[in-house]
């Protein structure tokens, strides 16, 4: 199997079955990334963890060094990423702990360095379809083997954060075709694109997206919705 990587938060640098081999401390022409990369395995798999917000959860969603993390990624032989975000639900089936693997993106995002192709050189590459349909399916598979009841599909918004959107904001969202919203998902997919990574997206609906439910959105909400849906999430990545 190609070497897989796991870009996520809290909790996923410690998988059941896979105990840590090394830590790589690594630096890329585009400065560090978030964290070390874990390398954790068995014996017979292993896999490489790296916390897109860093080890202590310092690191704002436009403030991630998207580019020192895919770049750091490839240089460690990485072939596959699964990208693991905590995203809030807009249309129905993205209740509250669901789990969903999106096929499309919609860029609302703003001032982040969002290639490696910023001169002289210039690619165009081809972003049709920003996730990587093999692992998709992969994912997909996996869930179904563990008996994760997963939504196949959907169009992952990525805002800019690290605020919450607007009730307004969300509702022309939905009229663009978004189905969950995050603040992670650009320019990562992009920039993965950019180095051929085959990566995918297993996302967590952290809460109902603003104006969605009734009364404000909580921390309390979103942790506890977090946690019987970060459970689920890691027995799909074991399954993987």
């Amino acid at each position: 199997m190609e070497r897989l990587a796991v870009i996520g938060g809290t909790g996923l640098e410690q998988m059941e079955g896979l105990k840590q081999i090394e830590r790589h401390t690594l630096e890329t022409p585009f400065g560090s990334p978030s964290s070390d990369l874990i390398e954790m395995g068995d014996g017979q798999r292993s896999i490489l963890f790296l916390s897109r917000h860093g080890e202590d959860h310092a690191i704002p969603p436009h403030k991630v060094n998207y580019r020192a993390n895919i770049w750091a990624l490839k240089e460690m032989g990485v072939k596959q990423v699964v990208a693991v975000a905590a995203i809030g639900g807009i249309t129905k089936a993205m209740l509250p702990g669901q789990v969903s693997i999106p096929n499309q993106i919609i860029d609302y995002t703003w001032g982040r360095e969002h290639t490696f192709f910023d001169g002289p050189q210039v690619e165009h590459i081809d972003f049709s379809w920003p996730y990587c349909e093999a692992l998709r399916t992969q994912l997909l598979q996996a869930a179904s083997a563990t008996g994760v009841n997963a939504v196949d599909g959907g169009t992952y918004g990525a805002t800019q954060g690290p605020r919450l959107e607007s009730a307004a904001e969300i509702s022309r969202m939905e009229q663009d075709g978004c189905d969950i919203v995050g603040m992670t998902g650009m320019p990562e997919a992009g920039l993965a694109r950019e180095l051929e990574l085959c990566y995918a997206c297993c996302a967590v609906s952290a809460n109902w997206a603003a104006g969605k439910s009734e009364g404000e959105i909580t921390m309390e909400e979103i942790t506890e919705n977090l946690k019987s849906g970060m459970a689920q999430v890691k027995e799909i990545i074991n399954a993987l």
